[in-house]
């Protein structure tokens, strides 16, 4: 008998969805990610989720519409790590009529069949704080609803729950052979420990390292061939002062995000580019630094240079190649392929996926690799993430509640922490009555408190793990605060052996 009914190659959205889906089906589950939850392309996205305007030109209605129906479903599962927002959509004269995007943004709402989220309109620029920092040239604009999101965080929530519910998720483990027999033998390497596990149904969900998966671990080709896409972003300081996100025409009929982040930055992304490289280390080159300060410069006032960089980074997507000439068109939806050749294991590989659709590829999963299986039905649509369980329209409650609760922190430390952890921050702040009671303050806004948090529940093992993934800390810390974080990490790992003594 095997140990595990499914094993999942892959610690990304897609991996972590299917872990979660199956575990609260009373299947056994091993999630093995050969580095940390979300580290490859799920933190590399342009954290949002919505529907995907543009591809509505592609014809790729089924998509749009399922994105768009899951924008809510997710909004009510994490209220916290994602959040609505508003988007403006000024028109670019030259590029797409303004009653073309107008009757798009109108499908757009049809498509999306909203309950909490706001209709489009249109938007006199000239007197509205939207219309600040764009170029006088700019009267009028469109706004309609989207959603951002925490995506890492997102990863490790999914996770987390994964876990809670019974799966066995394992990070810094590598697959290094399998075989393939009635079911599937796994031989892994967990930082240089040797451990053998076997599973009925294999789930290859690497995102861009499914290619490299198949050939070395499975020896089994690719059922479809792929399609590596790599898009980049760049991260400057804030262009402007509200929370409403920008998406900008690109002369060559692209769009581009410009969008807050993490309180003093603004994000602009993203490109599509053919990947080729190392997959470990995928970055944004000058020309696609340079392509998206140009588009920027075609709308804000305040220009973007590429001297001014603050962060970038870049995700390569893993797409079914449907022969597409461009990148772009390449189509961003998601198969799933399944082989069951007679009598060996089955096997399941992923193809695509949006972070939007993620519950939705989860379940259509289950579809295909459920028959193998007694298993309870389909549950996440009405589920809750984990700190998540309170209404979507309730978080600036819940902020007000931890602040009147700890009256010792600040409006944007009480946001922060709200908005990382929902109604779980009581299991950082406990029962302290002043900030010195959370340990040493590692950063101007992180503690010892949170760190061991993550740490004992999150899998966090670095200071990048906390400040780039757990939170966006990263792009305020200093080297001496990331080393000081190494060290308080490396101090509970070695009070954890004294006490195992």
């Amino acid at each position: 008998m095997a140990d595990f009914d499914i094993a999942i190659i892959g610690g990304g959205i897609n991996g972590a969805g299917i872990a979660r889906d199956a575990a609260g089906r009373g299947l056994k589950v091993l999630l093995v990610e050969m580095n940390d939850l979300g580290s490859g392309t799920s933190s590399a996205s342009t954290k949002l989720i919505h529907g995907g305007l543009r591809y509505l030109e592609h014809r790729a209605f089924r998509l749009v519409r399922e994105a768009l129906n899951e924008r809510e479903v997710l909004l009510r599962m994490a209220p916290h790590v994602i959040r609505p927002m508003r988007f403006m959509l000024p028109p670019l004269p030259g590029l797409r009529a303004p009653l073309t995007l107008r009757l798009g943004l109108m499908l757009y709402d049809w498509l999306g069949a909203r309950r909490l989220l706001p209709p489009a309109r249109t938007i006199d620029l000239t007197h509205n704080v939207v219309g600040q920092p764009l170029q006088r040239s700019f009267r009028f604009g469109f706004e309609y609803s989207d959603c951002a999101v925490d995506d890492a965080r997102l990863v490790v929530l999914t996770a987390l729950d994964a876990r809670e519910r019974g799966a066995d998720i394992r990070t810094h483990t590598k697959v290094v052979r399998t075989e393939r027999r009635e079911d599937w033998e796994l031989v892994l390497n967990n930082r240089g420990h040797r451990q053998v596990a076997t599973a009925r149904v294999l789930v290859n969900a690497a995102g861009p390292w499914i290619g490299e998966v198949a050939e070395t671990i499975l020896r089994t080709p690719l059922p479809k061939p792929v399609r590596l896409i790599k898009g980049s972003h760049i991260v400057v300081r804030r262009r402007f002062e509200h929370d409403t996100g920008y998406i900008l025409q690109a002369p060559d009929k692209r769009v581009v995000f410009a969008l807050p982040f993490a309180g003093d930055f603004t994000m602009i992304g993203t490109t599509d580019e053919k990947f080729v490289g190392d997959l470990n280390a995928p970055a944004p080159d000058a020309r696609e630094i340079l392509y998206l300060c140009d588009v920027m410069n075609q709308y804000f006032r305040d220009k973007v240079t590429p001297d001014e960089l603050v962060w970038s980074f870049s995700g390569v997507r893993a797409l079914v190649d449907d022969g597409s000439d461009r990148p772009e068109d390449v189509t961003r939806d998601y198969e799933l392929v399944l082989e069951e050749p007679f009598r060996v294991a089955p096997l399941l590989t992923v193809y695509g996926g949006k972070i939007t659709t993620y519950r939705r590829l989860a379940e259509a999963a289950m579809t295909k690799i459920g028959t193998f299986f007694s298993t309870r039905p389909a549950w996440t649509a009405d589920s809750h993430l984990p700190g998540g369980d309170f209404p979507a329209q309730d978080f600036y409650d819940q902020v007000a509640g931890t602040i009147a609760r700890w009256p010792f922190l600040s409006e944007p430390q009480a946001r922060r922490l709200v908005r990382a952890y929902g109604t779980r921050v009581e299991m950082i702040l406990g029962e302290a009555q002043s900030i010195d009671d959370l340990g040493p303050q590692l950063t101007e806004d992180l503690t010892g408190a949170e760190v061991r948090y993550l740490v004992e529940q999150e899998w966090a093992e670095t200071a990048e793990d906390v400040l780039w993934r757990r939170t966006k800390l990263g792009l305020k810390a200093s080297p001496d605060e990331r080393i000081a974080i190494n060290r308080f990490i490396a101090s509970l790992g070695a009070a954890e052996a004294r006490a195992a003594r």
